[in-house]
């Protein structure tokens, strides 16, 4: 089992129509600084990445940013936060975040959240990192999302062992304590010089 010190969260740089969305990403980031989390996200001001950074500053909480440069000059950086990593690009971003962080959460958000939430599940399917991924599930936002990769499992395109690469919850707390104590599955490694 991995220890869990920091958490990535992928978030949407909108707030969404549903304040539910705002609310959770506000309980999520009172809740990580209220447990000793320290936060990773894309260091946006924006969105619920903007709410989330808010609440983890409030409440004394530890974060750090990643920014790629192009982003940062956009008045998109957030001011509050002190540890901001600014990266060449969206790719370079990413890899500082996955290299920062022991486990990763996604909130509800748009075609970026889903694209890193993806890339971070493929890795662990890949036996690139065994590190725990979360999704909070506010107001069932994730439900399709779920019954995708359900569906997913049924036809064939990924291992049904596989389906234990991510947790699903709807509560901030609920969310938090499934991370500490998720066995992620074993997985062949497929890359790298231990590929076995």
């Amino acid at each position: 089992m991995i220890v869990t010190r920091r958490i990535c969260v992928f978030c949407g740089s909108k707030p969404g129509l549903d304040d539910r969305y705002r609310q959770a990403a506000r309980q999520f980031g009172a809740q990580l600084a209220r447990d000793g989390f320290g936060l990773v996200f894309g260091g946006g001001s924006v969105g619920l990445m903007g709410v989330l950074a808010d609440a983890v500053l409030e409440a004394g909480g530890e974060i750090t940013g990643v920014l790629p440069k192009m982003l940062a000059t956009k008045e998109l950086r957030h001011p509050g936060v002190a540890d901001m990593r600014l990266t060449a690009d969206m790719h370079e971003r990413k890899a500082v975040m996955a290299e920062l962080s022991d486990a990763f959460v996604a909130l509800p958000g748009g075609y970026g959240t889903f694209e890193e939430l993806f890339e971070v599940i493929t890795w662990a399917q890949l036996g690139i990192h065994r590190k725990p991924i979360g999704l909070l599930n506010t107001a069932g936002y994730f439900d399709p999302l779920v019954r995708m990769i359900d569906h997913a499992i049924q036809e064939g395109f990924v291992k049904e062992s596989h389906r234990g690469l991510i947790v699903v919850e709807e509560r901030p707390d609920a969310l938090l304590s499934t991370l500490q104590t998720h066995e992620m599955p074993a997985v062949k490694r497929w890359m790298g010089p231990e590929a076995t």
